[in-house]
């Protein structure tokens, strides 16, 4: 039964990371591009804590080409360590903008700290693999 449950965590892992992410982030900017409705600072907040989950992807998306591009990190290589920690802080601060732009509505009220918890979930389990 452990077996199952590790299966069933994992392929949520993935799915949640690799899919709903992007998929989410995505959606954001669309959704963000075809408001119309006033700027409040609310909304500000969530756009900033967006910009910087969406910063955090595409640092995971370009780290990992570079990886591929250079055959691989070796273990405990200190770029790598920087780039997770970066990614961590970058996803951290997200999830903080986000909550606090969550406090009224704007189009991305809640992707922007959906987006920050799943890259955030992205750079802490890169970190416990290393």
């Amino acid at each position: 039964m452990d077996t199952v449950a590790g299966f069933l965590v994992s392929a949520l892992f993935v799915v949640g990371v690799y899919v709903a992410v992007p998929v989410v982030t995505v959606w954001g900017w669309v959704r963000w591009s075809k408001r119309s409705q006033p700027r409040t600072v609310f909304s500000m907040l969530s756009l900033v804590g967006f910009t910087l989950a969406t910063a955090s992807a595409f640092l995971a998306i370009s780290s990992a080409i570079y990886a591929q591009a250079i055959g691989g990190f070796p273990f405990y290589d200190p770029l790598l360590l920087m780039i997770v920690k970066f990614g961590a802080v970058l996803s951290s601060a997200a999830i903080v903008f986000g909550i606090i732009g969550m406090w009224r509505r704007g189009p991305l009220r809640w992707h922007a700290p959906a987006c920050g918890v799943g890259t955030f979930l992205f750079w802490f389990f890169t970190a416990m693999a290393e």
